[in-house]
């Protein structure tokens, strides 16, 4: 929390800056992966109206009957605090500007307040983040599951609502993260509230790790790019490149730190207070105060290296540590579609999946979506600034992917979400939800490959680029 004196000092600054401290900086959808989900995109909507939904869903061809039949969601979970290597780096940061000689401050100023005065205010700022918390949902969190629920229960009221909750039909599947299991209690409680059910809400999840974190056991990724630094090399280049080391400078001379006291990753730690504070508290952090649009834009783009390299298209290996989600998904379809008798069971109407952007990012590569031709590098920074790939469009908190099977005319149809809005197959540009049998023939070459026990205990090399699986 802020000292009395640092909130009204904060007060004053926000007062000459037209706002006020509830309000939003204006790079708050450059967070990367630390992006609230209502900051993403055309989602800041949902800063006004929470429950707002796309009326228009399902989209079907003009003049076809369709009614859904099945939904299944990939959801990771909501807001959280920080784990435990960001809090360390963020006590490290606080110490050294309760500690360290001031430099002296540059000779022009830079807008607003003297280094010094700056410096002082962030001093003052009581380090509160524990080791405990360690990456675990903050209320706010909650709130943002709840919230997906409702609006996804208004657009599919035939499969999320009052009776298959009160038939216990409604699947959920969650990471055994703390975090992900109270997004799984969170989501369902969501469910309750829109469909009005007054029983108290009865938790029906299970864990499957085996599915939403299928990359731990994975053994060609695990040594091929989690333990290899060298899967990496672009980041580290990035991080020591000419655009992070004329950011930590200008950082560094804000605070009125030798540049050489602002390392890197105490850079990192400044950009995400200001991202953790919002996401948290809904507060404009004074650590925002340091960095401007295009500050951030440059951070954001560390972050998609990162995740590009680690978690998405830069290493084959990473998308087939994903294939048992892929596979799963694409039978709980096909078991949907499947004609039925009169007296069959009918089927399943949803199967929710509460997993990390680790989860979703592998997935979405899977499907072949957000591929830029030319992948980020560290060298090509500023060619980059329209790349698809951009986590904090993909993954901000409560990211998901909702597939949507449709009993149509003309037989089954696939509707596609990504965080909400319709997106098309690659492929199969033409239509909004294309029929099943030619979804099912596109990604035919994984769904009869992708051999997950084939890929991870082969070989283990991680270095090359992605390459077709």
């Amino acid at each position: 929390m802020l000292s009395v004196l640092t909130s009204v000092v904060f007060a004053v600054l926000a007062s000459r800056r037209g706002c006020s401290p509830a309000d939003v900086p204006d790079f708050a959808a450059h967070f990367g992966s630390k992006t609230r989900y209502e900051d993403s995109r055309a989602y800041r909507r949902l800063l006004a109206e929470p429950a707002a939904v796309d009326r228009s869903l399902p989209r079907v061809p003009s003049g076809e009957r369709c009614s859904p039949v099945h939904l299944t969601a990939v959801v990771r979970h909501g807001s959280r605090y920080p784990t435990v290597k960001n809090i360390r780096a963020m006590r490290q940061l606080s110490d050294l500007l309760r500690t360290a000689s001031p430099s002296p401050s540059p000779s022009r100023e830079d807008g607003e307040r003297s280094a010094a005065w700056r410096r002082d205010v962030l001093r003052r700022w009581d380090m509160w983040y524990t080791e405990d918390m360690d990456g675990q949902l903050v209320p706010k969190g909650r709130e943002d599951l709840r919230q997906l629920a409702t609006r996804l229960a208004v657009s599919f009221p035939s499969l999320l609502g009052e009776e298959s909750l009160r038939a216990g039909r409604v699947r959920v599947l969650t990471s055994s993260k703390h975090r992900c299991v109270s997004s799984a209690e969170a989501f369902q409680e969501g469910l309750h509230l829109s469909a009005n059910v007054t029983l108290a809400v009865r938790y029906r999840h299970q864990v499957d790790d085996g599915l939403l974190r299928s990359f731990d056991s994975c053994r060609g990724y695990v040594e091929g790019v989690e333990k290899n630094r060298t899967a990496l090399a672009e980041v580290y280049k990035f991080k020591r490149g000419t655009e992070m080391e004329a950011l930590r400078k200008k950082v560094a001379d804000k605070l009125g730190l030798p540049h050489r006291g602002l390392t890197p990753d105490l850079l990192e730690a400044a950009f995400f207070l200001c991202s953790y504070e919002l996401a948290i508290k809904s507060l404009h952090s004074p650590w925002c105060f340091l960095f401007d649009r295009e500050d951030a834009k440059v951070l954001e783009y560390k972050c998609d290296l990162k995740l590009f390299w680690k978690r998405a298209h830069g290493h084959a290996i990473t998308l087939a540590a994903s294939c048992p989600l892929f596979h799963h998904v694409f039978r709980s379809l096909d078991k949907a579609g499947r004609p039925r008798r009169s007296g069959d069971t009918p089927p399943e109407p949803a199967s929710i999946l509460i997993g990390h952007a680790e989860t979703l990012l592998p997935f979405l590569g899977l499907l072949d979506l957000y591929k830029d031709e030319t992948p980020p590098t560290a060298d090509n920074y500023q060619s980059q600034h329209a790349r698809r790939f951009r986590s904090s469009l993909l993954v901000p908190y409560a990211a998901n992917v909702v597939l949507v099977l449709l009993d149509c005319t003309r037989g089954p149809r696939l509707q596609m979400l990504v965080n909400e809005a319709p997106v098309r197959f690659p492929g199969l540009p033409e239509e909004d939800a294309p029929l099943y049998r030619d979804v099912r023939a596109a990604y035919r070459h994984l769904l009869d490959g992708c051999d997950f026990h084939k890929e991870c205990e082969g070989a283990t090399g991680g270095r090359g680029p992605n390459t077709e699986l």
